[in-house]
């Protein structure tokens, strides 16, 4: 299977490519900034059509700075939006699949269970209204594509909050961490698992039931208090934590850009017509955190 990529530097594409380094069945062609600018709307066009006999195209690019786009959202919308339209007519004109990954955050958080697909969408932030304009542009294109709503991911490379939260519980006393918002922290590489399973059954077995819109997180819930409790668990004496977590709630942490209180997705759609089973989100993390941990050791 040939695959063309889309970003190259964010934690989802090094994930990717760490997935299929490994897969002499797949070939990955990754496309960096350089090669394809989302701020150019032609240079999207260009690499797909210029590509050569790729199977499936992912997009792993993203305007991703929440609070930045509150005053930059001509930018987000561009990146976000306007180049993700482009690439999905590409796509269609050349009959290649398109995997797309979106964001809990085209919703408002208000309902008080998780989020289906079919649930309508009202983004409270201008990257939410990014993201969702994205979708939207997609589906208008009218080519053979899955769009994944994603949530809360995180890796050990990169700014995340799990990277976050190891460098800050080494430097301060104590951190006040949101307790009432809910979701679940996924895996990049658990997401770049599950993207790649999906790019095999749109390029080889064509079925429109492998179309559309579907939701993946890691099994589970928690709080971002909790997330961070467990974090440290994890780290244990090795990492020489030191600060104390305080919960608070979201008002007490004002941010620009409003947050969904309600993060939580239903995977039930992904799970039955792909087949998956989801790890539980602790299960991921303590295996990511048993590989830093191999890894700072080796580095020693």
């Amino acid at each position: 299977m040939r695959i063309l990529q889309f970003g190259t530097t964010g934690q989802l594409a090094r994930a990717l490519l760490r997935e299929t380094v490994a897969r002499p069945d797949i070939s990955l062609i990754a496309l960096s900034r350089s090669d394809a600018d989302f701020n150019q709307l032609g240079h999207v066009a260009e690499a797909v059509h210029s590509a050569k006999d790729a199977d499936v195209v992912v997009n792993a690019v993203a305007y991703t700075a929440v609070e930045r786009a509150e005053t930059d959202e001509d930018v987000a919308q561009r990146v976000n939006a306007e180049s993700v339209g482009t690439l999905a007519r590409a796509c269609a004109m050349r009959n290649i699949p398109l995997i797309h990954v979106s964001t809990d955050y085209v919703f408002d958080g208000r309902k008080t269970g998780a989020y289906v697909e079919t649930d309508p969408p009202y983004p409270l932030s201008a990257y939410g209204r990014s993201k969702l304009a994205g979708e939207e542009a997609i589906r208008q294109a009218g080519g053979y594509h899955a769009i994944l709503r994603t949530s809360w991911v995180y890796s050990a490379g990169g700014t995340n909050f799990l990277t976050t939260m190891l460098r800050l519980g080494k430097e301060r006393d104590e951190l006040r961490i949101v307790d009432d918002q809910h979701g679940a922290p996924t895996a990049a590489d658990d997401l770049a698992r599950v993207i790649i399973t999906m790019a095999e059954r749109l390029a080889y077995e064509p079925d429109t039931r492998h179309c559309g819109t579907f939701h993946y997180c890691n099994d589970g819930e928690t709080t971002w208090r909790r997330f961070a409790e467990a974090i440290f668990e994890e780290a244990g004496p090795d990492m020489n934590i030191r600060a104390r977590i305080i919960p608070i709630p979201a008002v007490d942490y004002p941010l620009s850009a409003q947050r969904p209180m309600n993060s939580r997705l239903d995977c039930r759609k992904i799970e039955t017509v792909y087949g998956l089973e989801r790890p539980h989100w602790r299960t991921s993390l303590a295996r990511i955190m048993t590989e830093m941990k191999a890894l700072r050791g080796r580095d020693a």
